[in-house]
């Protein structure tokens, strides 16, 4: 039995690994150098986390600060999924 190699190498430039550069409004949270999709989202949870933005009742929401404002579209509260689709509009290759 051959083993598939190509699964287990990393590739580097497709998916979570693919490196993307932030925007200007994604910028103050996550850093402006470009960096893997992966990292953006834990630097976005990372922030949340430090600044107390998760809901505490309703721990799958996200509450917008000045700066998570810019990025949700002005919204003041998102779901973690929905939060996951926001930023993603403010990343380009």
């Amino acid at each position: 039995m051959a083993t598939n190699k190509s699964s287990e190498s990393k590739g580097g430039g497709k998916g979570l690994a693919a490196e993307v550069k932030p925007s200007a409004d994604l910028a103050p949270i996550v850093g402006s150098d470009p960096i893997p999709r992966s990292e953006v989202t834990k630097r976005v949870w990372d922030y949340v986390k430090k600044h107390g933005l998760q809901d505490q009742t309703n721990k799958r929401m996200i509450n917008a600060d000045d700066k998570l404002l810019k990025v949700f579209g002005g919204k003041k509260q998102v779901s973690m999924f929905e939060m996951t689709a926001l930023v993603n509009k403010h990343l380009s290759k």
